[in-house]
């Protein structure tokens, strides 16, 4: 039963960072949203905010890798289309409102968050890594493949503030275009 309930703060705490951000992600929400009791949060992490928002962002992580791994496809083509419509909802959801929780944790990036950034920089190079190895796979020479791959993070981190401040997925859509054209000289 402890495994679930904090299993379902952290899942809680990922849809609180994605609506409110680090800074507007409490206990009280995190408590409401998992139906945990308030003494969960400190029993469970006992390093506070700090410790619930980094194994939060680590398991949002996990989750979109995983996710990234299984994009097979035939050319480094259609690996960037692969990717483009997986990320599509990501961006539609950034249109409504909702960011990501791993890039969530680096603002602020002050000291005190440190251990935060570092984390979010570790999963942001996971999620690089994963997309290097699937454009490997489909035929991208080892330098394009770690280029692309990073331009592709890029395009996603950056078209969801985007679109969550434009409140349009059009960002997402223009920058897709334009990075499926690099992939058309590929």
């Amino acid at each position: 039963m402890a495994k679930e309930t904090r299993g379902r703060m952290v899942d809680a705490a990922v849809d609180s960072l994605r609506e409110h951000g680090l800074q507007g992600m409490s206990f009280t929400d995190v408590l409401a949203r998992s139906g945990a009791a308030r003494g969960a949060i400190y029993h469970h992490f006992p390093g506070g905010k700090n410790q619930l928002a980094t194994e939060a962002a680590t398991q949002h992580g996990r989750e979109v890798r995983d996710r990234l791994a299984e994009l097979g496809a035939a050319d480094p083509r259609g690996v960037a289309t692969a990717f483009m419509e997986f990320a599509r909802p990501v961006a539609q959801a950034a249109a409504q409102g909702a960011g990501c929780a791993v890039a969530a944790v680096t603002v602020p990036a002050d000291e005190e968050n440190g251990e935060l950034c570092r984390s979010a920089a570790a999963t942001f190079a996971s999620w690089t890594e994963q997309l290097e190895q699937n454009l490997r796979q489909a035929g991208l020479a080892p330098t394009d493949a770690e280029e692309k791959a990073a331009l592709l993070v890029a395009l996603l981190e950056g078209a969801q503030v985007l679109c969550r401040a434009s409140g349009s997925t059009e960002p997402f859509e223009r920058t897709a275009r334009a990075a499926l054209a690099l992939f058309a000289e590929s």
